[in-house]
């Protein structure tokens, strides 16, 4: 009988770098990219476009693979063929086949067949999707990075179509350097010779750095200003800077069918797919507005300074949206964001929105939580992460150090610490019933926190 999902699950979760290993590095700070996700998001929903269909007689692509991270609920979203999570029983296969066969060469070479015998968890992960993908006959395939590029485990197509830079913003400095002219070099590491390279609009120093490292590797680099055409689209993927993703999406995927051969055409007007494939696109978790009994809850899921300020400016931008009322609505903070500078986060987000909303106290109600998906259940196995310390999540210590922050920067705001997440949606669903209005509710901060809320959100709200 073949191993299930579950065991494979589990078995993943033994790759990934525990809390002090991980701490480690954490410790001289953060640097890299967004909009890394939505942006390979949109590619692959354009390019979902040319699969065979009764409009695609003589389609230039048969099966599309996306690889990308993290994931919210399931693991197997980071492996999808033509825009779909592979199955449980799929993922179980592939994954299996890749575990026993590093475990059957390390025991050939007397070796143990421990976790020392495999990679860490992204890199086997990376190394399963490359797997899948050659194993289910996929002839296009979208690979995003993990951290950085230069040395990134995705980092060993010789000869791609084509390469994309996003926007460069504050994460990963311990790998990548602490200086946006070192991630920029770090970036560059995916550009390959004779291969074209497009990037979002960087800062100058970024920008030198990266078309110097486009003339080392003699690869013509262009900088994508936001595309005049995109303006006019309602895209799948609210906010306004996501037009900035899907300008860059726009250019990637047309160098890309223009290597498979499309016929000659412009982009301007956008061909009717890839205007169809940007309005079609869902990428969960990313500005994202779901609604349950008297809840408007916006999701958005942001681990740097940058993001946190984009988040709030959308989240602003949606109240905005609402007509006028006469007393402040009530509006419902829940926060978390366990192993970054959360304390910055949070400031950041109030400063923003205060700005945007000309009113310093932007929410009436606030709530802290951990990670930590159910009350009963504890973590779901595809959301169970090692590399926080257990015993600040045991204790506390980072909500309450929130709590205590946000009080600081507005006492009159209701703030609440809970353990779970599924604790901090029954907290604001008991104010939400108290309420003859609809209650607005931002969910951010971490990507993990996203993750577990749709996860409760999903088993238990409807």
């Amino acid at each position: 009988m073949g191993r299930s999902y579950g065991e494979a699950v589990a078995a993943l979760n033994t790759l990934q770098s525990n809390f002090s290993v991980v701490d480690a590095i954490r410790k001289s700070g953060r640097a890299g990219t967004k909009g890394k996700g939505s942006t390979s998001a949109f590619i692959s929903s354009i390019l979902a476009q040319y699969l065979p269909s009764a409009t695609q007689p003589r389609p230039l692509v048969r099966k599309i693979g996306l690889y990308t991270s993290p994931h919210l609920r399931f693991v197997r979203e980071r492996i999808q063929i033509n825009n779909e999570p592979l199955s449980e029983g799929t993922f179980a296969k592939y994954f299996f086949e890749i575990w026993d066969r590093l475990e059957d060469s390390a025991s050939r070479r007397g070796l143990p067949t421990d976790v020392t015998a495999k990679p860490v968890y992204f890199r086997f992960l990376t190394l399963m999707a490359f797997h899948t993908f050659l194993s289910e006959g996929v002839d296009t395939a979208v690979i995003e990075c993990g951290i950085g590029g230069e040395y990134d485990s995705t980092n060993i197509i010789e000869k791609p179509t084509v390469t994309g830079i996003t926007s460069l913003g504050i994460d990963h400095t311990a790998m990548l350097g602490n200086t946006i002219e070192e991630i920029a070099w770090h970036k560059a590491g995916i550009m390959k010779t004779g291969t074209p390279a497009f990037t979002s609009p960087q800062p100058s120093s970024a920008i030198e750095v990266l078309k110097n490292r486009a003339s080392e590797k003699e690869v013509p680099l262009e900088v994508i200003q936001r595309n005049p055409a995109v303006d006019s689209i309602q895209l799948g993927l609210a906010a306004d800077f996501q037009k900035t993703n899907a300008s860059l999406a726009v250019s990637v995927a047309y160098a890309h069918l223009d290597a498979l051969g499309m016929s000659a055409t412009s982009l301007s007007p956008l061909p009717a797919e890839f205007v169809k494939g940007l309005e079609e696109v869902r990428w969960a978790g990313r500005c994202e507005i779901r609604r349950s009994k008297n809840i408007a809850w916006h999701i958005d899921g942001c681990h740097t300074l940058e993001s946190i300020k984009v988040a709030g400016t959308w989240f602003a931008q949606q109240i905005q949206m609402q007509s006028s009322r006469l007393r402040q609505p009530t509006r419902i903070l829940l926060f978390n964001q366990q192993t970054r500078d959360a304390d910055a986060l949070a400031r950041a987000l109030h400063e923003t929105l205060a700005a945007a909303l000309d009113d310093d106290r932007p929410f009436t109600h606030a709530v802290f939580c951990t990670n930590t998906t159910f009350k009963d259940a504890g973590f779901k196995p595809d959301l169970i992460s090692i590399n926080t310390d257990s015993e600040a999540v045991q204790k506390l210590e980072v909500q309450h150090r929130l709590a205590d922050t946000w009080k600081a920067i507005d006492s009159r705001t209701k703030v609440e610490v809970k353990p779970t997440i599924e604790e901090a949606i029954g907290w604001v669903k008991s104010i939400a019933a108290t309420e003859q209005e609809e209650v607005v509710t931002l969910v951010t901060g971490s990507v993990h926190l996203v993750g577990g809320f749709l996860e409760v959100f999903e088993t238990t709200d409807q």
